[in-house]
């Protein structure tokens, strides 16, 4: 009996798996993964990654719309030179990368080049998968809208990064110490850290290229990342098993009125001539009954009995004679009993504000096997190993991303 009791509580796996696809289709399953937009240009290949998306968006464009979209360009970038310092590489490459979208789009809508492009562009709602209303989401959409413009001005371009690089440390910080002390661990926590971690990273690296800070220093916070995150993932997985909670879908007996006893099989009567009886004149005949409390041979509640088979006034003769009485069998379903079963749907948590119904049924007591089941699913589903290695550079590749120093020049077709 004991083996047969787990195994009963052991679900299969197409049971895990039918809950984690109604999660993903219904969009709750959480992604923690860093954007790839993110990965793609704070990279070793950033520069050919600019330049295609460059000319994939001219290319898109007609004759009419290229020119306008590199006079909107040029006017971003300060009016002056095409060729933007550094603009190959790391945060700024990324930056104009954005810049490009949103100046194409623009180009796009409206057609002219009449206006501020800078004035009409509006911030947009996420950014790299994260809110841009969160504070590290306004610190990266702060720097990026503002490198384009002064990144030929070296003077200019090392205080904003010293200053924004100042910022996001101490908001990292703060954030870190939210998830791992104060019990502030979420999806979205870990999203926004993990892409103010990637970004602020490249931060550091671009300060090394302006000379702004020792080679040692960018070493050092990679390192620091690098043990945070471990730690950040142990703490997550945690998070996930705490709140993970999953219910299966039921069935139920269906009534239509919840207040008829089922006890009523038999009624006794001395008036029955083909009509149809409601659920609610047997219930008040019966409540008469009930309420009768006064010893007597006969209670009579004599209204006549209509027999043209309508239904109307009725007479209910309530006796201690049993060879007075006829006993009529009643029809259970028109008494509103049972009538068959209804589907109550189950629900699954995967954490505050993500969760989902479902139909799927299985044994209550599989619920804490599947529950675990769906964490590993989950973190599965998680880019992590991305996320681990994009602080796990080798020696030899953390050196070249130091060393990046390509322009960006814009070209006219």
């Amino acid at each position: 009996m004991i083996l047969l009791g787990r195994t009963l509580c052991l679900p299969s796996p197409a049971t895990v798996q039918e809950l984690f696809s109604v999660a993903r289709d219904a969009s709750v399953i959480p992604d923690i993964s860093l954007d790839p937009v993110l990965t793609t240009f704070l990279s070793l290949d950033s520069s050919a990654a600019l330049q295609h998306h460059y000319a994939f968006l001219q290319r898109s464009m007609s004759g009419e719309q290229q020119t306008a979209f590199g006079l909107n360009l040029t006017g971003e970038l300060g009016g002056g030179s095409r060729r933007v310092t550094s603009g190959g590489v790391g945060v700024v490459a990324l930056a104009l990368s954005l810049l490009f979208d949103q100046v194409a789009q623009q180009v796009r809508a409206q057609g002219s080049t009449e206006g501020n492009p800078s004035a009409q562009r509006t911030q947009p709602k996420r950014i790299f998968g994260i809110s841009s209303s969160s504070r590290i989401g306004r610190l990266i959409h702060s720097y990026l809208r503002l490198i384009p413009g002064i990144a030929n001005n070296q003077e200019k371009i090392a205080e904003t990064t010293e200053s924004h690089d100042n910022w996001l440390k101490l908001e990292l910080i703060d954030q870190y110490e939210r998830m791992t002390t104060r019990k502030r661990m979420s999806s979205a926590s870990m999203q926004q850290w993990l892409a103010g971690a990637a970004f602020h990273l490249h931060i550091r690296f671009h300060q090394v290229r302006l000379n702004s800070v020792p080679q040692g220093s960018a070493e050092s916070l990679r390192l620091s990342y690098k043990t945070a995150i471990s730690h950040l993932v142990q703490g997550y997985k945690a998070y996930l098993h705490r709140n993970i909670k999953e219910t299966p879908a039921t069935q139920k007996p269906r009534t239509e009125n919840p207040g008829q006893t089922n006890t009523l099989g038999r009624t006794n009567m001395t008036c029955l001539s083909n009509h149809i009886f409601n659920d609610s004149l047997v219930r008040a005949s019966t409540d008469t009954f009930n309420e009768t409390t006064t010893p007597k041979l006969t209670v009579d509640i004599s209204r006549g009995c209509k027999t043209d088979g309508s239904v109307g006034d009725f007479g209910l003769h309530v006796s201690n004679r049993r060879n007075e009485t006829t006993d009529v069998p009643v029809n259970r379903k028109t008494l509103g009993n049972t009538t068959g079963h209804e589907d109550v749907q189950g629900l699954l948590v995967i954490e505050p504000g993500r969760n989902v119904s479902h139909k799927v049924q299985h044994h209550p007591c599989q619920s804490p096997v599947i529950q675990q089941s769906l964490v590993t699913r989950i973190i599965n589903a998680q880019d992590l190993e991305r996320n681990r290695n994009f602080f796990l550079y080798p020696d030899k590749v953390f050196y070249r991303l130091l060393r990046q120093k390509d322009d960006f020049e814009l070209k006219m077709n």
